[in-house]
């Protein structure tokens, strides 16, 4: 309970910020490989969520997500293209194609 308390509190402090990783990245496009044939792709991004365990597990991939989806939008990409996640397995690292398609 203290450290779901704790999660929250620090959640709260940061959500003042300007992190995309706490906001999200407006203009980029979830895909699956499907969609984005005959797209380019612009580069491959990995990034491990900065937190884990049964309480802050869940936080963290969304933050890591939402870092990768900024990032993708700085390179240029319209879409991001997630590798697949096993349900109930712990995700240590998140990697996704960055992509641009046309309009």
């Amino acid at each position: 309970m203290k450290t779901t308390v704790l999660a929250l509190a620090a959640f709260a402090v940061l959500s003042g910020c300007n992190d995309p990783g706490l906001i999200g990245a407006r203009g980029i496009t979830e895909a699956t490989a499907a969609e984005v044939v005959g797209c380019t792709l612009i580069t491959n991004i990995r990034m491990a969520p900065g937190v884990y365990g049964p309480v802050l597990a869940e936080p963290g991939l969304v933050y890591a997500r939402n870092s990768v989806k900024a990032e993708a939008k700085a390179a240029g990409a319209t879409h991001v293209v997630f590798d697949l996640i096993e349900p109930g397995v712990p995700v240590y690292e998140v990697r996704a194609g960055a992509w641009r398609c046309p309009s």
